[in-house]
């Protein structure tokens, strides 16, 4: 199978409706168009299986230079946010210097926003846009993972109706929990150790959801990748201690990661749409 690389103005985006009332999703859009960020789409006549797609991008692939696989030219809204921040995190870590490969700890930056925005969406989407598809396979998956773990269906509704009451809350708490845990694990030299290290965060308010995100992933590419620099990486600590003491988080890095690239706003400002 072969593939070509297209941008995003050369790909329909599906579902884009759900989220007009969130401003940030244009500037994330127009980050990927301004900086003409590939996507690999099959070839014409070339049908890969969502298993095939889900596999190459699971396991071939790299923060230094992502171009996500799709099924064909068409991709979900989502998934464009998602890429956005990853190539935001990439932007933000070449500027000083580095890469988001450079040590466990930038990788780990970059991974945390991006699947904890996936959260933050889910809570703007229950109230706003019920019957958007995201919410179709993120909240099923959600909820089975919860289940494993011990969570009652009427404990994980109250879980989503905390999430849309304070989304950007919801983030930042998440972000925390992936961010903490990976670094955690990724350290981890035993079996033993990576159990104990799983068990500090069960208290957590969503440490149900952990097996929910591919921690996996994240971790086996650190371990064969990603680069010790004598200790914690001083630049993603910083940030990451920038994005705890943030009142919201999500306004630092639009400040200094969406609007610092742009320019500033453009037809909306922020987060919040008009519609």
């Amino acid at each position: 199978m072969r593939f070509r690389s297209l941008t995003l103005d050369q790909l329909r985006i599906e579902d884009e409706r759900s989220y007009r009332h969130i401003g940030l999703y244009e500037e994330l859009k127009r980050a990927l168009v301004r900086d003409r960020v590939p996507f690999r789409v099959p070839a014409p006549g070339a049908r890969p299986s969502w298993d095939r797609v889900l596999f190459l991008n699971l396991t071939f692939w790299s923060p230094d230079a992502p171009a996500d696989v799709l099924e064909d030219d068409s991709i979900p809204a989502d998934v464009v946010m998602h890429s956005a921040w990853h190539h935001l995190a990439r932007r933000a870590f070449n500027a000083a210097g580095g890469s988001p490969s450079t040590s466990p700890e930038s990788l780990f930056l970059g991974e945390s926003i991006a699947s904890a925005f996936d959260l933050y969406l889910v809570g703007r989407l229950v109230g706003h846009s019920p019957d958007a598809s995201f919410l179709e396979t993120q909240v099923p998956a959600m909820a089975e993972v919860a289940e494993a773990s011990g969570v009652s269906e009427e404990a994980f509704e109250k879980m989503l109706e905390e999430i849309a009451a304070e989304p950007e809350r919801a983030f930042e708490d998440l972000r925390q929990l992936l961010f903490d845990a990976s670094r955690a694990l990724v350290r981890a030299g035993s079996v033993d150790d990576a159990a104990l290290a799983l068990e500090a965060f069960e208290g957590h308010r969503f440490g149900a959801l952990l097996h929910h995100y591919e921690l996996s992933n994240w971790i086996l590419y650190a371990r064969a990748y990603a680069r010790e620099v004598g200790g914690p990486d001083a630049r993603a600590m910083e940030i990451d201690a920038a994005l705890r003491a943030a009142p919201v988080s999500l306004d630092w890095l639009e400040k200094n990661w969406v609007f610092a690239e742009s320019g500033g706003p453009a037809a909306t400002d922020g987060r919040e749409g008009s519609g």
